[in-house]
């Protein structure tokens, strides 16, 4: 299993609970030293303590990485902590140590935790730092920046594993059913396909996984919720109960009704392992399935029916903790600055299959070279233009992913689709008023 990046490794109970118990305390570690930047947080102002879960087992390609900034700056040692197997461990042992005073320096966050830091001003402001060091953001590529970018022009991370859903499909399969080589049009046009990808998967194998809602069917769901017309939320307001988004929820059903569906906590593997014809999942997955799968991949666009942008941005960018002195502040915006440079991103994009962050590395020569040979990750970044942002349901409002996921695992399960998302509105919402709203500047 490729994919330590996430919730996977969590029992499914104890997943949620995990999930929903960081929400909910995030950032209300008890330092008092959280807006001054004058000190506390513990560390040395010589070593950069960096927290990471080594995305999609990036740990030899991240020790390469920091072998090189050591290197450039030889005053500078880091010392890289395996501070969880997934996003949320991080952010749980970074919730604890914001009440005990030994902070890390540099600190993974991902799509769906950062928010809850930011809004409780544990992290530093990245686009003040990077001007009072003279570094730029300009580079970057602007959606992924702009995915930090909170009230005005604060921004709380930089993006380093970024990662949008594909469309994996076994090629194998696709053959045998007869059908043409390519992704479908829309989510009807897949559900047609279906009996003949059951025939030639035969039984005890689904046309289709996803994770589940202990892991990551809350940020994948999206891409269908959308293709349907519906989402999660319009801003702060969520849209669960909207007509499009009911519609998808019913496709979801039809699917698990007809066991055309299989939801795994560890989709990937069983992917892999030839359990289904066809896997919606991150980029970050493509060198584990090309590595464990022992048949043709194909990969495609996930379904855009007549050109509505479905496809959502993810995975994890490097942040900062706010209660750390001023000189750790500088050691760590350089650092992060050289993981997420032009060469940089383009080692860990082609030892992990995350995107690139840095325009410059889309245009440098070596990686033109190297995605024309590589067809399926150039696939992941041409699909970047086709992204949008995610609901703020989802990554903004405490507990979200979580959420949405317990409400998904119950209608893959056989529950009402219309109460089912009337209720999600409804605790949606009544999170919102009393963990954000209060929080929010006028």
């Amino acid at each position: 299993m490729t994919d330590m990046t996430r919730r996977g490794l969590l029992t499914a109970a104890g997943g949620i609970a995990v999930a929903g118990g960081l929400a909910a305390c995030a950032g209300t570690g008890s330092s008092t030293s959280t807006n001054s930047g004058s000190g506390g947080g513990g560390g040395s102002s010589n070593q950069i303590e960096f927290w990471s879960n080594h995305p999609a087992m990036s740990k030899p390609t991240e020790q390469k990485l920091i072998a090189q900034f050591e290197k450039k700056y030889p005053s500078l040692k880091v010392k890289l902590v395996d501070a969880g197997k997934n996003y949320e461990e991080v952010g749980q042992k970074f919730n604890a140590a914001l009440g005990g005073g030994n902070q890390p320096d540099v600190v993974v966050v991902s799509d769906v935790t950062w928010f809850n830091f930011a809004l409780n001003k544990r992290l530093a402001d990245i686009a003040a730092l990077l001007s009072a060091n003279g570094l730029s953001s300009s580079d970057y590529v602007d959606s992924l920046y702009a995915d930090y970018n909170f009230q005005g022009s604060e921004h709380y991370a930089l993006p380093y594993a970024r990662s949008t859903p594909l469309f994996y499909y076994n090629k194998d399969v696709w053959k045998k059913a007869g059908l043409p080589d390519r992704g479908p049009k829309d989510w009807d046009e897949f559900t047609s396909w279906c009996p003949a990808l059951q025939t030639a998967l035969g039984s005890g194998k689904s046309p289709i996984i996803l994770d589940d809602g202990s892991d990551y069917l809350d940020w994948t769901f999206q891409c269908i919720a959308w293709s349907y017309g519906g989402g999660y939320s319009d801003k702060w307001t969520p849209t669960f109960s909207e007509a499009g988004t009911v519609k998808a929820g019913q496709v979801l059903q039809g699917w698990a009704k007809k066991k055309y569906l299989k939801t795994s906590a560890d989709s990937q593997s069983d992917f892999s392992a030839g359990l289904g014809a066809v896997l919606l999942e991150s980029t970050g997955d493509i060198s584990g399935i090309q590595k464990d799968g022992k048949f043709e991949l194909g990969v495609a666009f996930v379904p855009a029916p007549n050109g509505i942008k479905t496809c959502p941005t993810g995975g994890a960018g490097l942040a900062i903790p706010q209660g750390i002195s001023d000189a750790r502040k500088k050691n760590a915006i350089k650092f992060i600055e050289f993981m997420t440079n032009a060469q940089s991103t383009i080692t860990f994009s082609q030892a992990t299959g995350y995107m690139p962050v840095r325009k410059s590395a889309l245009n440098d020569s070596a990686e033109k070279a190297y995605l024309a040979k590589n067809p399926e990750y150039a696939l992941a970044v041409t699909q970047l233009p086709k992204t949008r942002p995610q609901a703020y349901a989802r990554v903004f409002v405490p507990g979200g992913g979580a959420r949405i996921g317990q409400a998904l695992d119950k209608i893959v399960a056989g529950a009402d689709v219309t109460s089912t998302f009337k209720a999600l509105d409804a605790s949606t919402t009544a999170a919102y008023n009393t963990q954000v709203k209060p929080l929010l500047k006028a």
